[in-house]
């Protein structure tokens, strides 16, 4: 037993083994709702401006906010799946 006033010692408290491997990545999860993929692989987005404001639209318009759209341009869509690098593992639903 140790006496009062005595330290511990580092070593005696007992700690996890450090195991030594890949690191995880983060997902920004802003844009893991914002996007999905296709299972065909096609990246796709939906359209802003469909919460208020609705009444004036006409049907048609309002339809139309709910299909969804293809990312163009491989920046865009290069930056995107390295914010979100585990979409095509893991399918998120908003």
């Amino acid at each position: 037993m140790p006496e009062e006033g005595a330290e511990r010692k580092v070593d005696d408290v007992p700690r996890k083994a450090k195991t030594q491997g890949k690191l995880k990545l983060k997902t920004h999860k802003a844009t893991a709702k914002r996007f999905r993929l296709t299972a065909g692989g096609k990246l796709v987005r939906t359209k802003g401006g469909k919460s208020h404001l609705r009444r004036r639209t006409s049907a048609r318009t309002k339809r139309l906010f709910a299909r969804m759209i293809p990312v163009s341009g491989k920046k865009l869509v290069r930056k995107i799946r390295r914010l979100a690098p585990y979409m095509d593992r893991h399918e998120i639903k908003p």
